[in-house]
């Protein structure tokens, strides 16, 4: 195998691991949109690194992370917009904002269609560290965290009359979704990264019985998903980022044929 087509595929395979507990938690917290957010500012995150002469990722992993806290101030002091709405706001204000700032650097050429849809074929030996250090970060986080943050996703407020600090584990886990959409943005792009989180982890409830079967069966579908869509992209000559997609949603589709006898029992 040529040593690009290895990097893609360990990228992916990484970045499916990466999105499938936080993927979980986003199904049964109904945050799909949130991501949604995050994903559309790391555009912004590409432009204004671009403008202050810092790599890309770093632009994008900042911008992911100011935009998380943004978003949990919003939904604090703005108690009359609903979550979806504030969402919408910043996601597409963010998206439009990186658009309009990088059509004013004359002086600079990127591929966009790269940063909208992903290029996980030019995966470098540096951005495997960065995802592999990511994914040692975020499995010690959530491995601390997992408790406290099933308790809130399960009934907010008797997880607070056991004295867990609701707001802190809400924001923590913002967190870890801003920086899993800044390093999964290399996979699929701006525009579809938040399905590596939602699809994987649909998918699995139709077959998980526990929350943690359903975390195992999402990083499965995700890597599979990565797997059939490099062979797809190669044998096809398709984008890599869509065709991760839609193998995914195949497989979302091929799952709705299974009828569960019981689903992962944390709902809202």
């Amino acid at each position: 195998m040529d040593d690009f087509l290895l990097r893609a595929l360990v990228a992916g395979l990484g970045v499916a691991l990466l999105a499938a507990p936080l993927g979980c938690f986003v199904v049964w917290r109904r945050m799909a949109y949130f991501g949604e957010a995050l994903a559309h500012a790391a555009l912004l995150g590409v432009a204004l690194g671009l403008m202050l002469d810092v790599a890309p990722r770093f632009g994008i992993v900042v911008t992911c992370l100011v935009t998380a806290l943004l978003l949990v101030a919003l939904g604090r002091h703005q108690p009359r917009l609903a979550s979806d709405t504030l969402f919408g706001i910043v996601a597409h204000g963010a998206l439009a904002t990186g658009l309009v700032l990088l059509s004013r650097m004359e002086s600079v050429r990127i591929d966009l269609f790269a940063y909208l849809f992903g290029d996980i074929l030019a995966v470098g030996p540096t951005d495997l560290v960065w995802i592999g250090l990511t994914l040692l970060l975020v499995g010690l986080v959530m491995a601390w965290l997992w408790r406290p943050l099933l308790a809130v996703t399960v009934h907010a407020d008797l997880a607070a009359a056991e004295g867990i600090a609701v707001a802190r584990v809400h924001l923590a886990f913002m967190l870890l979704i801003a920086l899993v959409t800044a390093v999964a943005m290399k996979v699929v792009g701006v525009l579809l990264v938040t399905s590596l989180l939602v699809i994987p982890a649909a998918t699995a409830r139709h077959f998980a019985r526990t929350p943690e079967q359903m975390v195992v069966i999402a990083a499965l579908v995700g890597m599979l998903a990565v797997a059939g869509g490099l062979a797809g992209s190669l044998g096809l000559d398709t984008p890599t980022g869509p065709s991760i997609v839609v193998v995914a949603t195949l497989l979302f589709a091929l799952g709705l044929l299974h009828t569960p006898r019981d689903e992962a029992p944390v709902s809202r």
